[in-house]
């Protein structure tokens, strides 16, 4: 499907969009009048409705986006044909193929709407820009790009030193809503296990 057709912008708030991520980036960094004007300049709002593909594989990715509502996933294709899903984002937060967005290389990675999606978009050379003429967003890109290591260092040892009930049980606790929102199948391949063996955990503790 053309990405281009998938957009729809009708009844978008941007206003409150972009209050969404000023509100997170506020929490920890304080912005001037003209950055804050600068964040609404070069953050485009736009939406996407689910199961649409937003940053295909094999290409440099052209965004990095910030989630306002909804729920996005990376997942790559295996020598089998199986979709592997990486990572599963809730809101809020930043998303996208990070290091290769930054790198500006092409990705294995394909970046999809589970939900239909609120997002905020900005290109690496507008972030470039962004971050050069302001001090406070550049401090802010750097803390986004720390919790991103940090992030996949967490992941990669709970994959390595969790059980499958164990990993199951902490995302429940750290994301309760995800349950209600990502298909079953994308949940059990992130946690690294196949889409029966988590409905055997979730059945053991209904059980």
């Amino acid at each position: 499907m053309n990405i281009l057709l998938a957009i729809f912008v009708a009844d978008i708030n941007l206003t409150s969009m972009h209050d969404k991520l000023l509100q997170y980036i506020h929490s920890n960094y304080h912005f001037s009048q003209k950055e804050i004007e600068m964040v609404q300049h070069y953050f485009e709002p736009v939406s996407f409705s689910k199961n649409i593909v937003i940053e295909e594989a094999g290409k440099v990715p052209n965004y990095l986006y910030y989630i306002v509502s909804g729920y996005l996933r990376l997942f790559y294709m295996d020598e089998n044909g199986n979709e592997i899903t990486t990572h599963i984002n809730c809101p809020p937060g930043f998303f996208t193929s990070y290091s290769h967005f930054i790198s500006e290389t092409v990705s294995d990675h394909n970046v999809e709407c589970v939900t239909a999606c609120e997002l905020l978009r900005i290109t690496k050379e507008n972030l470039d820009h962004l971050v050069k003429q302001s001090h406070a967003m550049k401090d802010f890109s750097i803390s986004v790009f720390q919790h991103s290591i940090a992030y996949n260092e967490n992941r990669s040892r709970e994959l390595s030193t969790l059980n499958a009930e164990q990993r199951y049980l902490k995302l429940l606790k750290d994301y309760p809503e995800i349950i209600q929102h990502v298909p079953i199948q994308y949940i059990a391949s992130f946690l690294g296990m196949k889409p029966e063996s988590l409905s055997r955990i979730r059945r053991k503790i209904i059980n």
